[in-house]
């Protein structure tokens, strides 16, 4: 158990492919979701799936995985009631219930960093099962 705790606490590595990714999201519209995972062995946080701009909530939900962790970043476009479009991105720390322990707790202590590198979330989530993230929870938190 020491090693692992060991190993859960050290820091990742955020790589550029992560970071440039996120950037053209926020501001070229190029992606709409953004599924991360940590490379255990490198010790770095990388990309595993991207979606496209034409893509929708539905996808991502589809892209992460039923027994392993997972970070997403998600666009979310939407107009208020003044009849303004606006877009929020939303940070989502998926944990499923049958993921790994270990998994969980490098996840758990890794997450702030990429936080940190990636400027400009406006709300977070964290979710266990499919029901915590769902796109009425999305909606709701941009009311």
């Amino acid at each position: 158990m020491a090693m692992a705790f060991k190993m859960a606490t050290a820091s990742m590595w955020v790589t550029d492919e992560c970071k440039n990714s996120f950037m053209e999201m926020k501001w070229k519209k190029v992606h709409r979701y953004i599924v991360f995972k940590i490379d255990e062995r490198s010790q770095m946080l990388t990309v595993d799936k991207v979606g496209g701009a034409g893509e929708c909530y539905s996808d991502l939900a589809a892209a992460l995985p039923v027994d392993g962790c997972r970070y997403a970043v998600f666009d979310f476009d939407f107009i208020t009631v003044d009849n303004c479009r606006k877009s929020k991105i939303f940070f989502i720390a998926w944990a499923p219930s049958g993921s790994r322990i270990r998994d969980k707790i490098l996840y758990a202590t890794s997450k702030d960093g990429l936080r940190k590198a990636l400027d400009g979330i406006h709300y977070e989530l964290q979710a266990t099962d499919p029901t915590e993230m769902g796109f009425d929870v999305i909606k709701e938190r941009v009311k």
